[in-house]
């Protein structure tokens, strides 16, 4: 891995850790493109560089985060279901899991049906949750069992929390808003988890190639945050359905093939 890889896979992480088309997905299938190594440090720093998408949440959300500490709660009951999957099963993810395209494709492939018969099906009503702050225990609890299965590459984060909170009865965009602020705690946690068990190996070369990944994650994140948000108030997410279908096949045929 080269600095010119640091920053395409940190601008793929932008792009894709908000959006339900899943950046670990992408993250593994453009590593695959580029011929990167799936080194344990290549591996880490699909998983550490998600930082910068994180502080740009920050950057955009902080009175939602840092203000507003009623949805502290509700975060911590969202975030539970995946911090126990993810540190049960912390070993198998990284090393079998996040190793596999075949994996990857088939969670991208159906997922984009899952999410357009949703988007064909839902329908939001007006007494349907309007605002974070009306999230109930019960719907946060059930937006992290939803995101506890985003620990497959390809299923998506971003797309598990969104639709659980659709299918709990939140309006679509503060499902949208939720998963912003619920990426924080989930990522935070799988990123101290890496450390802790591969900080030691890192060079110095190393810590430069992840503080460019930062970077760039954080630049683009910040600008694809604001897109997003104004995107969903007239758009729903057949597109992106029909996007992880299209590059599933299209990944499939011209380059595992």
């Amino acid at each position: 891995m080269d600095i010119v890889h640091a920053v395409i896979l940190g601008a793929v992480e932008g792009i894709t850790e908000f959006l339900p088309i899943s950046s670990t997905g992408h993250l593994i299938l453009t590593s695959h493109f580029l011929k990167i190594t799936q080194t344990e440090f290549a591996k880490s720093f699909e998983i550490i560089i998600q930082l910068g998408a994180i502080l740009a949440i920050i950057t955009l959300y902080w009175r939602s985060l840092f203000v507003q500490r009623s949805n502290w709660p509700k975060l911590f009951l969202a975030f539970a279901p995946t911090a126990l999957v993810g540190f049960t099963l912390y070993p198998f993810i990284k090393d079998i899991l996040l190793s596999s395209p075949n994996v990857t494709l088939v969670s991208l492939f159906v997922g984009g049906i899952v999410l357009i018969i949703i988007e064909k099906t839902h329908k939001e009503r007006d007494f349907h949750t309007d605002s974070i702050s009306h999230i109930t225990n019960r719907q946060a609890v059930l937006i992290g069992m939803y995101q506890s299965i985003s620990v497959i590459p390809g299923v998506s984060r971003a797309g598990a929390t969104i639709i659980g909170g659709m299918l709990t009865g939140a309006k679509r965009k503060v499902a949208v808003e939720f998963s912003f602020l619920l990426a924080v705690p989930t990522i935070l946690a799988a990123t101290l988890l890496d450390l802790s068990h591969s900080y030691q190996t890192f060079s110095v070369q190393d810590l430069h190639l992840l503080l460019v990944g930062f970077c760039s994650s954080f630049v683009v994140a910040f600008f694809t945050v604001k897109f997003f948000v104004t995107y969903i108030t007239k758009n729903n997410f057949i597109l992106f359905g029909v996007y992880r279908i299209f590059i599933a096949i299209f990944y499939w045929i011209f380059l595992l093939r």
